[in-house]
């Protein structure tokens, strides 16, 4: 019997990672996605794909470019990068990829034996990470947070500090691992799901890499962050969220009493699941195309779930330029300006 569409739409999301690797060979894997400019498979990070089934019921090959929105499956992938211009067309393309051989995994990842490292990408492996890690105070980690002019105070728990974090990368360094900020992502309950770390320079602060280490991607994540965050301080009714963790940090330095969760992209924070006490919604937007378009999708349904949206905009690109460049009065003015009198007065303790 011949496959139909939704069959061979199914089968690809089954070999996500080897139909991407394939067809969107400017892009890579970062934890449980592959990640790519578009779906014409151009170099950037605005898109990603899903490479597994997760436990809420996202299916594998499900794709969403956060820079416009655009949506789909596999099949779409396929008629994107070959440029067919029927659907029988893309059908058959779809048929010769699943009767091709699997392609050889990708043995540069630690334990590595399939296409998806279960191993590197599933919430086990971060909750190890973050146990392996330690707390931030007097570390490398620290100074890279504070030559971005984040002060923290509270409870800051899901930072921790790495000095030798496995980077994995295929850019030429020789290097396998680099200190690392480790940022744990948890759900509603607290619990960790994913990690996120941002590999340090090990010399210190640079003015030009902002303290990162010279690698090609200096941020990576494992497990799951889909709908989760890194949070820091406690969600009762009112929260702020935004993109970056430094873009958050840096609200929360001028305004330390005001819960805040980074989602760690835009795509992510279109999609972070609210807490069902929230009555206040402060999103924190970038400026640029993908991060107006998240603030929009989010505010929608933060509204249509009875939460009232408040959109805090950057003068400059984002809150953490905003910080270094303007400093701290001037971006707390500024803040305190778009929020609620009650809410501000409740941040500023």
């Amino acid at each position: 019997m011949t496959m139909g569409a939704s069959e061979i739409a199914y089968r690809l999301g089954q070999v996500a990672w080897a139909v991407c690797r394939h067809y969107l060979s400017n892009g890579h894997q970062e934890g449980r996605y592959w990640r790519v400019g578009d779906a014409r498979n151009t170099a950037g990070q605005s898109m990603f794909v899903r490479l597994a089934d997760d436990l809420r019921g996202q299916r594998a090959g499900k794709w969403q470019d956060a820079a416009t929105g655009e949506h789909g499956d596999l099949l779409d992938i396929i008629r994107e990068t070959c440029g067919l211009t029927t659907f029988v067309e893309v059908l058959a393309e779809g048929r010769r990829f699943l009767s091709m051989p699997p392609p050889a995994p990708d043995l540069s990842l630690p334990g590595t034996s399939t296409g998806i490292s279960r191993v590197q990408g599933s919430p086990e492996a971060a909750r190890r990470l973050v146990a392996a890690s330690q707390p931030i105070a007097g570390t490398l980690a620290e100074t890279y947070l504070l030559g971005r002019g984040i002060r923290l105070s509270g409870d800051t728990s899901m930072l921790r500090f790495h000095p030798r974090c496995y980077y994995g990368g295929k850019d030429g360094t020789s290097r396998k691992s680099w200190p690392a900020l480790i940022a744990a992502s948890a759900n509603d309950n607290g619990e960790i799901t994913g990690a996120h770390r941002t590999y340090l320079d090990p010399d210190g602060w640079h003015p030009i890499r902002l303290g990162k280490a010279p690698v090609a991607s200096p941020k990576k994540s494992i497990g799951e962050i889909y709908g989760h965050g890194i949070r820091i301080g406690r969600v009762e009714d009112v929260m702020a969220v935004g993109e970056g963790l430094e873009t958050v940090a840096s609200l929360r330095t001028v305004l330390p009493g005001m819960p805040v969760i980074a989602t760690l992209s835009a795509s992510h924070l279109a999609a972070l699941t609210l807490p069902l006490t929230l009555q206040r919604l402060y999103i924190v937007r970038d400026n640029d195309a993908a991060g107006y378009a998240a603030t929009e999708r989010l505010a929608a349904r933060a509204d249509d779930l009875g939460i009232r949206p408040i959109v805090l905009p950057p003068q400059l690109d984002d809150l953490n330029t905003d910080l270094r460049l303007l400093g701290v009065e001037q971006l707390r003015r500024q803040l305190l300006s778009h929020i609620v009198t009650h809410d501000a007065y409740r941040s500023l303790r």
